[in-house]
């Protein structure tokens, strides 16, 4: 069943990104309507297993890893203050908007709450691919989307923990807090002191392939670092990527991870999040409900980062551009709607609704940021 399943979905979505590419989108986009195309919404011939979710998790790890690697470092720091802007202004106006839906939508002030966190989410995985097809990743732009969904994470994760410590929840937010800056603490510095040497010494083993072993073992091990603190794992496999980014080996490991990423992980990630969509049992109601809350979720998100990123210095058409790259919410939100529909914060019927809009940014942001970075390509 699982080679069956690989076959169909390498085919069709090298296929599909041929012909979005040919119709002047990202090929990403095509990727993304293959997966629904594929999965139980459509054809029904691909359909969710656990072993095709892990092979996807294992995909958006490598691709934030090959973001890291392509990270220029003097770059990002230059960019600092605007990824800061564009983090924080991309939380409060979702959060707002959100917050303010929840009430008109007759909600209990927390779940209120909860529905403005689940809005503020950023998942910038998908932007990533879409940066590096036109050619941003390296540039201001790149660097402010990126180090603003690291900012993005980790407020919207240590507010949701505020919010459940407060709601009945088992949570201790000082062990969040903790816990978060234990990971950044043990990263940066493992980065600086151990990865060359790590790198190093595995690289002389008299084996095949030490150098790129030694590259995934970092990368997962950051990836698994960061989940088991309750930060993204896609964090920790990007805060990886940059560490070896800094070392002699940077360009044989970029080379082979790559190469392994695209032929097979990262289409299968792609092509799930589609696949993972299911639209029965969905009410007319509910369908109103997709409409206004996708567009809620865009616009503010859209707004918001755009703002932030004008006021730190960039131009309007970047601003938005930046704007449209975080509008994305991904996995990122998928986990925060599980967390609250486990904690009886929305219902199921909600939850159904939230997987749908999610499903409509994470599709809407490549062509949106094909509009705004039209000068790049």
């Amino acid at each position: 069943m699982l080679i069956y399943q690989l076959v169909i979905i390498l085919i069709a979505s090298k296929l599909a990104g041929h012909i979005s590419v040919r119709l002047g989108q990202p090929s990403v986009l095509g990727k993304l309507l293959i997966g629904i195309m594929l999965g139980p919404a459509v054809l029904g011939l691909i359909h969710e297993t656990e072993v095709l979710k892990e092979i996807s998790k294992i995909g958006v790890i490598l691709l934030m890893f090959i973001a890291g690697l392509e990270t220029d470092l003097a770059e990002f720091k230059r960019t600092g203050k605007s990824a800061a802007y564009v983090g924080i202004s991309g939380i409060i106006v979702p959060f707002g908007l959100g917050y303010l839906t929840g009430t008109m939508l007759d909600m209990k002030a927390a779940e209120s709450i909860f529905l403005g966190l689940l809005l503020s989410a950023t998942s910038v995985s998908i932007s990533v691919q879409a940066l590096k097809e036109m050619g941003s990743l390296k540039s201001p732009e790149g660097s402010t989307i990126l180090g603003a969904a690291v900012i993005d994470d980790v407020v919207v994760v240590i507010a949701l923990a505020f919010v459940m410590s407060f709601t009945g929840g088992d949570v201790n937010l000082g062990l969040v807090l903790v816990k978060k800056g234990v990971f950044f603490a043990v990263a940066f510095l493992f980065s600086w002191l151990a990865v060359p040497w790590f790198l190093r010494k595995f690289s002389t083993l008299r084996v095949t392939e030490t150098v790129i072993s030694a590259g995934l073992v970092l990368c997962f091990s950051y990836a698994y670092f960061a989940e088991y603190t309750g930060v993204a794992d896609i964090i920790g496999a990007y805060i990886a990527g940059v560490a070896i980014s800094t070392t002699e080996f940077k360009h044989q490991v970029f080379e082979k991870v790559e190469s392994i990423s695209y032929s097979i992980f990262v289409p299968v990630f792609f092509t799930s999040i589609g696949v993972a969509v299911e639209f029965h049992g969905l009410t007319a109601s509910s369908y109103v409900l997709i409409v206004v809350l996708s567009l809620i979720a865009i616009v503010s998100k859209l707004v918001g980062a755009s703002i932030g990123a004008k006021l730190s210095g960039f131009r309007w058409r970047s601003a938005l551009g930046i704007g449209a790259a975080m509008v994305s919410r991904g996995e990122v939100a998928l986990i925060i709607a599980s967390i609250g529909l486990e904690a009886a914060l929305i219902t199921k019927s909600l939850f159904a609704v939230i997987v749908v809009v999610v499903l409509v940014t994470t599709i809407g942001t490549p062509p949106m940021m094909k509009v705004f970075f039209k000068n790049s390509d």
